[in-house]
């Protein structure tokens, strides 16, 4: 039987059920808590930590962290914001994202959130890395110079028999998203589409569907990033 426990998140009470995670109960409050590399019913894997939050004066990743009773969550701070900014502009400097020639353009998370928190010049270098591009699946460009590591793809997109088609390759600086190319061939549409949409940048593209939604008709082109949950407070 499920166990119902009271926190607070900014000084505000709530109930939600013991074990659930942060970002989850939240988002049931109207709380918004920012994700990128979480999805509801997938394993977390706490990647991104963008849904940084403090919990009883300690940084905890909020999609990895179960609720418990009494706690004291703080989420929408000057310091929580900063630092949530702050791993947006770099992963904007760690990679190269150009978004007018995005295909995802407005239907990014990343540049979203660039949005929400009013990123203008990044706080830190630009490392330009330069990564290939490998479009040798029959279905799938895969963009390396947009990838966050986020590990959405590697989680969620499995063939019938729970092998996943994409994997990391390299360490460190030199750290790559790789699709494996026998398991490619046999892609189903299903799985290309979906991939493309769990993927929360433009990393993967589905070939020959270019700009089926216009720009200026896009998910995020009017609306901000966590507005869907943000209404249910009001």
């Amino acid at each position: 039987m499920s166990e119902i426990v009271k926190f607070t998140i900014d000084g505000k009470e709530y109930e939600g059920v013991k074990g659930q995670l942060l970002v989850e109960v939240a988002a049931e409050k109207g709380i918004y808590i920012p994700v990128l590399c979480h999805w509801k019913g997938v394993k977390p894997a706490g990647s991104c930590r963008i849904c940084s939050v403090k919990v009883n004066g300690r940084f905890m990743a909020g999609c990895t962290t179960p609720l418990e009773a009494d706690m004291k969550i703080e989420n929408d701070t000057p310091e929580i914001l900063d630092i949530r900014k702050a791993i947006v502009e770099m992963l904007f400097v760690e990679g190269n994202h150009f978004c007018p020639s995005c295909e995802k353009s407005g239907n990014c998370d990343l540049q979203a959130l660039g949005y929400r928190y009013q990123m203008m010049v990044p706080r830190f270098p630009y490392e330009f890395e330069r990564r290939d591009i490998d479009a040798s699946s029959p279905k799938l460009i895969i963009e390396k110079n947009r990838c966050i590591f986020c590990k959405r793809c590697v989680r969620m997109i499995k063939d019938e028999q729970g092998k996943s088609y994409f994997a990391f390759k390299g360490r460190g600086k030199h750290l790559q998203i790789s699709l494996d190319k026998k398991l490619a061939v046999t892609m189903s549409e299903e799985n290309a589409h979906k991939a493309m949409d769990a993927c929360p940048v433009g990393c993967i593209l589905r070939k020959e569907v270019g700009f089926a939604v216009p720009i200026g008709k896009r998910k995020y082109d009017h609306v901000s990033i966590g507005t869907d949950i943000e209404k249910l407070n009001k």
